[in-house]
């Protein structure tokens, strides 16, 4: 007997077509969502800090809802719903959730799809993602909400856009589909345009007058607008809607687990399709939470759409198993060990950060899998090895406030953090930075990540390098400084080096940097 998880609307569970009464507790039904769209396994400790406040006791909060959780999920024998001491796990094998369904189904385009299959796929959107379900004071979880309800609405468009097209010479099907499509994105002028131009077809001439001065009071609502395109409609002179700008690719990451030599697990991920590209861990990495934000999205899409990408959480945060020892030697152990597990052979190397040092002694160690080293914002001695007061007082005390204010809810230690790494970041995307750390690791670790950092040194490995090797650097970085991107690519044999203009140690989106190191990596990747 099969379950369907709806959360293409409020949420509904059914078991076998028949509606299952749900706990009354807002964020045991959070928990039921967030594992079943995730789909892969959740670490407890990211669970608590997602769903529950300190002095709620997150663990034993976890505990009570999944109590509340199994009697629903598990009623048939089945054991769908299943927690260790680590990971809560939720079996989707005869569990359908309609997000997870469109999403599928579009996956290679929903204009291939038939008007009856999309008709279906339409059917599943009952309303926003989740609606009602909101937890306010749980910025962690509201923050990857939203993302989800965003991801779900360009997918309802998508799904309506092909339909439309399907649909363009029947008006009377096609006119409460351009309505559905205004609700979705109130502010396109050509939607606006397209629905007049559809009523006047159906012979509604009065009708359309009206949905003009609707159109143009609600576009006159959102902003500027130019009525030349309303009133072209009204007189029929609008061709028909050519649809709206491409929507991005609906690309879905595949997250697994492997072991390295001293058994800690670490979690990978692949996506997109192509030559491969292989990126180092750095600090702070969520393989699930680093895919929606909008600090790491474009990058991550932009990669995945021309390669097959893959990444993975470092030990000691994310996915990746928590409690385990750090050093560079099992550092680059992981990465060889993702490497095997994803089945490459031979491939280029993405580092960041003190990524760039791992990435370096990986390709010293095994020159003959590392055919290229792309290395951004990165460094060859970690700041205890620089021997300098100043650089050495002032990371210290990092690590101090970073023991007493990581992942509490503390706004001022979360955008002191921020600015070292994106001060030139939009609100949102400083949001979503700050939220990471609630999730990422705990306190603890990543005061030790910070120290195991700061001890990297691979200045004598450098010259050792035979991969060609391109070092990207911002001038004015403010947490990894200029001169260490020098350091690294003069000390590589035939290392191109480029200077970025920008302060973010992050390259973000909006940067004009952007274009040139997107260019310059596909260019080198090219030659």
């Amino acid at each position: 007997m099969g379950v369907d998880i709806r959360v293409l609307g409020e949420l509904e569970v059914r078991r076998d077509g028949a509606p299952v009464v749900l706990p009354q507790s807002k964020k045991t039904r959070a928990l039921l969502v967030y594992l079943a769209v995730r789909a892969t396994p959740q670490r407890r400790d990211a669970l608590c800090e997602l769903l529950w406040e300190v002095p709620d006791d997150p663990r034993a909060a976890l505990r009570w809802s999944l109590s509340k959780l199994r009697p629903l999920l598990n009623e048939d024998d089945a054991q769908r719903l299943e927690a260790d001491r680590e990971r809560v796990t939720l079996s989707l094998d005869d569990i359908a959730v309609d997000l997870t369904q469109v999403r599928e189904a579009c996956a290679d385009g929903a204009d291939k799809l038939g008007v009856a299959a999309l008709r279906d796929l339409l059917a599943f959107f009952r309303g926003s993602f989740i609606a009602g379900l909101e937890l306010p004071n749980q910025p962690g979880f509201e923050t990857w909400r939203l993302g989800q309800q965003e991801q779900a609405r360009r997918l309802h468009l998508c799904v309506l856009d092909a339909l439309i097209a399907k649909l363009d010479d029947q008006p009377a099907e096609l006119t409460p589909l351009l309505r559905q499509r205004i609700e979705l994105d109130p502010g396109d002028e050509a939607t606006h345009a397209q629905l007049i131009l559809t009523l006047i077809g159906a012979g509604g001439r009065a009708e359309a007058e009206q949905q003009r001065e609707a159109s143009a009071r609600m576009l006159a609502a959102i902003g500027p607008y130019d009525a030349t395109a309303l009133d072209n409609a009204l007189r029929r002179r609008t061709a028909r809607r050519a649809g709206p700008a491409p929507i991005e690719p609906l690309l879905k990451q595949a997250v697994r687990f492997c072991a390295a030599d001293d058994g800690v697990q670490i979690a990978y991920a692949t996506v997109g399709a192509g030559p491969p590209l292989l990126k180092t861990a750095n600090w702070m990495n969520h393989l699930e939470f680093d895919w929606e934000s909008p600090v790491w999205r474009p990058l991550f899409r932009t990669l995945s759409a021309e390669h097959t990408f893959v990444r993975y959480d470092s030990r000691g945060n994310g996915l990746s198993d928590w409690d385990a020892p750090f050093s560079l030697d099992a550092f680059v152990t992981d990465l060889k060990a993702v490497a095997d597990a994803a089945g490459l052979e031979k491939f280029p190397l993405l580092a960041i950060s003190q990524g760039c040092a791992v990435a370096c002694e990986f390709a010293v160690r095994y020159p003959e899998r590392v055919s290229k080293l792309i290395l951004y914002g990165g460094y060859a001695r970690g700041w205890r090895k620089h021997h300098k007061p100043a650089i050495i007082e002032q990371n210290d005390a990092l690590v101090t406030l970073t023991r007493i204010g990581w992942g509490r809810d503390n706004p001022a230690y979360r955008q002191l953090f921020t600015s070292f790494f994106i001060p030139d970041a939009t609100p949102e995307q400083m949001d979503w930075f700050n939220q990471l750390q609630r999730i990422t690791t705990s306190p603890e670790n990543a005061a030790r990540l910070l120290e195991s950092f700061a001890n990297l040194d691979v200045r004598d490995r450098l010259p050792l390098v035979k991969a060609p090797t391109l070092v990207l650097h911002c001038r004015d970085d403010a947490r990894i400084t200029f001169p260490n991107g020098r350091e690294l690519a003069g000390s590589i044999p035939g290392a191109r080096f480029v200077a970025l203009e920008g302060r973010n140690h992050l390259i973000l989106e909006h940067e004009p940097a952007w274009p040139r190191f997107l260019a310059e990596i596909r260019s080198f990747l090219a030659e």
